[in-house]
């Protein structure tokens, strides 16, 4: 599992010009049950996105991040091996 963290390099402004592009993007890893969740950091600096990936599919995934290839964010990764949770994520231990 994958903890992803945007950080935006840009100011916020340019930011949301793509932000239509990023929810698409989404949606799409959504989809493809790769993303369990996603959000904006507080303050509004950045997001997070819990993946259901190895390190190097979230990489290969962030590639097609507009926010990425538009330059506005950087990402970073945190993989971890999850070994408890509530009962209702149970099919995330691996």
């Amino acid at each position: 599992m994958i903890i992803s963290i945007l950080t935006y390099v840009k100011p916020i402004q340019e930011v949301e010009k793509y932000l239509q592009q990023h929810n698409s993007y989404l949606d799409n890893y959504y989809n493809e049950k790769k993303f369990i969740a996603s959000g904006r950091r507080n303050p509004r600096t950045g997001g997070v996105i819990l993946m259901d990936a190895t390190l190097e599919e979230a990489q290969e995934i962030a590639k097609h991040d507009p926010f990425l290839i538009h330059e506005v964010a950087e990402y970073s990764f945190i993989e971890f091996l999850p070994s408890k949770c509530a009962p209702e994520f149970t099919h995330l231990l691996k």
